[in-house]
């Protein structure tokens, strides 16, 4: 009877053995689990990141080739609009008129394609969110959309025809103003597009505060130092009429108030 029973000892021995060797290798597989990233809370590799910003980019490209193909068909309206403020223009050399044309294009569909471009810009720089965070995409999107277009809207008709009566200002008998098609448009473009960016202000204040990055301290220390630095911006993209100047500094301190008091009083941070 003892040699039965020290074989069934031996096989519950390594029963138990394997037993313990399974949970222990289900229990390194569930910790590893664990410790992978997951994609609620944002985090993936680094080349994750370049292969998710290189297909947002290519995305955003196309958009922006669609929209051009759109306002191709609007091309004159679109020329009509831009051109009011100064009226007839002239093209100096004989390729000038057509490569304007297809900069005034490209500009336009940049423009309608803006609101996928900022989605897909949003969705990039927003990884450290949660799921549910998320969500508020539906929010910054529109936002940054109107607030782009409004930055574009103030320049346009605020800023720019200030500018240009200051610098026709120049003319006389002996030197008259004959503005280039080509110049007269980049001329549009410097003025009006930093505003539209610049208009974004409130919305990288409140995004860099909710993710942690800035504080209502930090935004109120370096308060004073923004107020100078917009009345600095406004002397250098305007003329030297101080009116101006101040309608555009202006702007600039209300935008960077509203990022401020929504960290500090709607974040708490």
């Amino acid at each position: 009877m003892t040699q039965p029973e020290n074989k069934s000892n031996d096989i519950e021995k390594i029963s138990s053995t394997e037993n313990s060797s399974i949970e222990n290798s289900s229990t390194e597989n569930s910790s590893a689990e664990n410790d992978m990233p997951s994609e609620d809370d944002g985090s993936m590799p680094l080349t994750s990141h370049l292969e998710e910003l290189r297909a947002r980019i290519i995305k955003s490209l196309l958009a922006v080739v669609v929209g051009s193909c759109i306002s191709y068909f609007f091309l004159d309206e679109i020329t009509d609009f831009l051109t009011a403020p100064v009226g007839k223009l002239y093209y100096m050399q004989p390729g000038e008129a057509f490569f304007t044309y297809i900069k005034i294009d490209i500009v336009a569909g940049f423009l309608i394609a803006l609101p996928i471009i900022f989605f897909h810009a949003w969705q990039f720089f927003l990884p450290a969110l949660t799921k549910d965070e998320r969500a508020i995409l539906g929010v910054l999107v529109p936002a940054s959309v109107i607030l782009f277009f409004t930055g574009l809207a103030f320049s346009f008709f605020l800023i720019l025809p200030t500018a240009l009566k200051f610098f026709m200002g120049f003319s006389s008998e002996n030197l008259q103003t004959m503005f280039s098609f080509q110049n007269y448009f980049d001329f549009v473009i410097m003025f009006s597009l930093p505003f539209g960016f610049v208009f974004e202000l409130p919305l990288v204040i409140i995004v860099l505060g909710k993710l942690g990055i800035l504080t209502s301290e930090f935004l109120g220390k370096y308060r004073r130092i923004v107020f100078f630095l917009s009345f600095v911006v406004g002397a250098l993209v305007t003329t030297p009429d101080v009116i101006t100047q101040v309608a555009v500094a202006i702007p600039v301190m209300m935008l960077y108030e509203v990022g401020y008091l929504v960290v500090k009083y709607v974040f708490k941070k």
